[in-house]
C-alpha cells in the first residue's frame, strides 16, 4: 500500500514571505517537528540539483536521510525526493490567497519491509505530522513580523 497524503493551511502573511522561510533548509528544525539538523550538503545556490542532510526522529527511531531537490520555483514550489528510509517524495506548495498564502505539503511514498506492513498506520502518523507541522508554520509566522 502505498501513502499518499497531503495537509494545508492558510497563513496571513505574503507568499513570498512564506515560501522564502519554508523552503530554507537552516529552518527546518524550527517548523518539523521531526527534524532536529537540517543542512545543505551542496554548494549554494539552492535549486534543483541541491541536496539537503536532514537527522529526524520519527515514530521513536532517529533516521538520517539526504533529499534532492527535484522540482523549485523560488517562492511557489520545493519538491524533494529520498529513498531512505523508504522511497518517498515530499512536494511543499505555496499559492496566494487573499491576502495571504495557501501553504499545501504533499508525500507520497512506496515502502518496503517494516514500512509497507505499516502503511495504513505510517500514512496516520505522517498525515498528522505534517498537519501540525503546518500550525506550527503558521503560529511562527502569523506572531511576529520579524520571524523573517
Amino acid at each position: 500500500m502505498a501513502i499518499d497524503i497531503t495537509a494545508e493551511v492558510t497563513i496571513d502573511r505574503k507568499r513570498e514571505d512564506v515560501a522564502w522561510f519554508a523552503m530554507d533548509p537552516e529552518n527546518d528544525p524550527v517548523w518539523i517537528g521531526g527534524i532536529v539538523e537540517a543542512k545543505m550538503v551542496t554548494e549554494p545556490p539552492f535549486g534543483k540539483g541541491t541536496r539537503v542532510a536532514r537527522v529526524a526522529k520519527f515514530m521513536g527511531r532517529r533516521m538520517e536521510y539526504t533529499p534532492e531537490v527535484i522540482g523549485y520555483e523560488p517562492g511557489k514550489l520545493l519538491e524533494m525526493s529520498t529513498d531512505v528510509p523508504f522511497e518517498m517524495t515530499i512536494r511543499y506548495e505555496f499559492e496566494d490567497a487573499g491576502d495571504g498564502t495557501l501553504a499545501r505539503v504533499r508525500v507520497q511514498g512506496e515502502g518496503s519491509g517494516f514500512y509497507r506492513l505499516a502503511a495504513p498506520l505510517l500514512a496516520r502518523v505522517v498525515k498528522r505530522n505534517v498537519s501540525s507541522d503546518l500550525r506550527t508554520l503558521k503560529r511562527l509566522l502569523e506572531s511576529s513580523a520579524d520571524t523573517i
